[in-house]
């Protein structure tokens, strides 16, 4: 496998990607999730309906809920009904901690990711090499 980078495309409401990028929200939270993503590609649900930017992972954890709430509380960016009704009679809660977010300049459509059709409902895996993905959104490797 080498140091291959796993990337996923990740549907976001964009009240929580404006969250995140603004620093105060530090983990997307996932009933679940696979715990060997680097990379998400954020796609912005509706109002705006494109990819908005590419998160660098530093982890995935996974725990009960209540111990990831307890973990994460203070960069959630939700509030801890918002988090509990989310995971609502689920065993098991991810928290994906975010390294860093990149803004595309500017929003693209989902299909000019090759082999995606559409936005996932959870999640799904690209197979294009993340500098593909880079050169062809104009944003640069080294910032990743």
């Amino acid at each position: 496998m080498g140091n291959k980078n796993i990337t996923i495309i990740l549907s976001i409401h964009p009240k929580h990607i404006e969250k995140i990028l603004s620093g105060e929200k530090r983990y997307e939270y996932r009933k679940r999730i696979p715990q060997d993503i680097n990379y998400i590609i954020v796609y912005a649900t509706a109002p705006t309906k494109k990819v908005v930017a590419i998160i660098e992972i530093d982890m995935v954890m996974k725990d009960t809920p209540q111990n990831i709430w307890d973990v994460t509380q203070s960069e959630s960016g939700v509030s801890y009904e918002f988090f509990m009704n989310y995971f609502n009679a689920v065993p098991t809660a991810y928290a994906i901690k975010i390294r860093n977010i990149y803004r595309l300049p500017t929003p693209i459509d989902i299909t000019a990711i090759d082999g995606v059709k559409s936005a996932p409902q959870a999640y799904q895996y690209v197979n294009v090499p993340l500098k593909n993905i880079c050169n062809k959104f104009k944003i640069s490797k080294d910032s990743l």
